[in-house]
């Protein structure tokens, strides 16, 4: 796991440039903007399911302290 950090930060501009533009010729032009809305989509999705259970779990308590008949 860590050598997949160490080769991330090892990245350089020049390397990032050759990585879009082989990224460019696989999908086209096209397609990437199709690739991003997706990828955003996906983001706010995590987010709001992590919000939603870290809220989930912040309400337990509170269910907790009510007495059971």
């Amino acid at each position: 796991m860590t050598h997949q950090l160490l080769f991330i930060q090892n990245l350089g501009s020049t390397e990032i440039i050759i990585i879009a533009l082989v990224i460019l010729l696989l999908f086209g032009g096209k397609k990437i903007p199709e690739l991003m809305r997706g990828l955003g989509k996906g983001v706010s999705q995590f987010k709001k399911g992590m919000k939603d259970i870290e809220e989930e779990i912040n309400a337990e308590p509170e269910k907790k302290d009510v007495p059971r008949p």
